[in-house]
């Protein structure tokens, strides 16, 4: 698992796959790589994501219920189509809409 983070300023990245085997490490690496931004918007591109389950949607709103506790905000970008409408179809799609 990896999730490329270039600088402070930057967007961290999803990995190319988050699934239940791999969402624990998944969601220690990306607050980790978040932690690392500074000011109170956070940001994370989904681009790279192509092999997900319904732990990426668990993932992204266990980062986003963490950061609001810092006060922070979780921006999503590049959301792939499936990612989208797995939100949706869980009714959590308004809480990290693109």
């Amino acid at each position: 698992m990896t999730s490329a983070l270039s600088t402070a300023d930057e967007a961290a990245a999803l990995p190319e796959q988050v699934t239940l085997a791999d969402a624990g490490k998944t969601l220690m690496a990306l607050k980790h790589a978040l932690t690392q931004q500074a000011g109170p918007v956070v940001m994370l591109d989904a681009g790279p994501l192509r092999v997900f389950d319904s732990s990426a949607v668990a993932v992204l709103l266990e980062l986003r219920r963490q950061l609001l506790a810092e006060g922070k905000t979780l921006q999503v970008h590049n959301w792939p189509r499936r990612l989208e409408a797995l939100m949706g179809l869980y009714g959590v799609g308004e809480l990290l809409a693109p």
